[in-house]
């Protein structure tokens, strides 16, 4: 596996999808609930059959909706394509009781309409809207960014506008993420060692961090609480933090990471929480609290603490 999602338009439950990578056998989306209150994984199967997944990402309104991106042979080519699907209505919710992996009862995605990139090139990734009514979505395709407005209950998909990386060289997307501020007009892409900001509106440039990272940018996040404010992490082993009003300097760099690293992503509730993953084999988990939305703050409510502790707390 190497595709992984929250399921976010559950609020009651902990869910994730994920999907898997085989050559010889039907890949699959395992929809995978931790029950916290007994500690427990439970997981159901659903079958992807036409190709191995590279990417998943959930509607943010219906959480029986996901898209995937996944590769297909035709013409002796490897093409990555994109679709919208629909778990069946009893998996939504997921269950409790985890099935034996030789169950014969593996149920299997419903096509609702597939995100055609013919002409575009391969899908790197697929970004839903994230306050939306899971109506919009961008997919970014080689070096084209794809705006598709989905339509009759997400059965079929309308590209709405569209706009091209131009330069020299085989310029290629890599990451992107839809920011939560601005009313959702708002996205930033990763190409090479580019960071560039877009707005959905006139799909036209807004800013660019030329030379981001070292070496090729891997992954983007948003700061949920502090609306200019974006996260970056690439193969120079760094993480960085970037106000996009002023784009000449990063506001904070992280280098606790020795190889490449993949992923960032914030807290949803404390934006100082950062949790990156890299090729060096470790997860870390980093306290920003002098960049987020409370750099005076700390995570205790000041009620909760004692007078002797409330002391010892501005001593420190």
């Amino acid at each position: 596996a190497r595709a992984l999602t929250p399921q976010t338009a559950e609020t009651d439950a902990i869910r994730f999808l994920v999907g898997t990578q085989s050559l010889r056998y039907d890949n699959q989306i395992h929809i995978i609930d931790f029950d916290d209150e007994n500690n427990i994984i439970n997981k159901n199967v659903l079958l992807h059959q036409v190709g191995e997944i590279w990417h998943i990402s959930t509607s943010p309104a219906d959480k029986g909706v996901l898209a995937t991106c996944y590769n297909k042979t035709s013409d002796s080519k490897v093409m990555t394509c994109a679709a919208v699907w629909r778990m069946p209505k009893e998996l939504e919710s997921g269950s409790h009781e985890s099935p034996d992996d030789s169950s014969s009862n593996t149920q299997t995605l419903e096509l609702l309409c597939h995100l055609d990139n013919t002409a575009h090139g391969n899908m790197a990734c697929v970004m839903w809207e994230p306050m939306g009514d899971g109506k919009k979505i961008v997919s970014l395709a080689d070096n084209n960014i794809l705006l598709w407005d989905l339509q009759e209950s997400s059965a079929k998909a309308v590209l709405s506008s569209s706009a091209a990386l131009e330069g020299k060289g085989q310029l290629k997307f890599t990451s992107g993420r839809w920011s939560p501020h601005h009313n959702c007009t708002q996205i930033a892409t990763a190409n090479d060692t580019t960071v560039r900001g877009w707005d959905t509106r006139s799909m036209r440039q807004i800013y660019c961090i030329e030379n981001a990272h070292g070496q090729l940018v891997r992954d983007l996040d948003f700061n949920p609480n502090k609306q200019y404010y974006l996260a970056s992490c690439g193969d120079d082993c760094k993480v960085k933090f970037w106000d996009t009003r002023n784009v000449t300097e990063p506001v904070k760099t992280l280098e606790e990471h020795s190889h490449w690293v993949w992923n960032v992503r914030y807290n949803h509730s404390h934006d100082q929480l950062i949790l990156t993953g890299s090729s060096d084999s470790r997860v870390i988990l980093s306290n920003m609290v002098s960049i987020s939305s409370e750099p005076f703050g700390h995570m205790v409510d000041d009620d909760e603490l004692s007078d002797q502790e409330d002391q010892h707390q501005e001593e420190k």
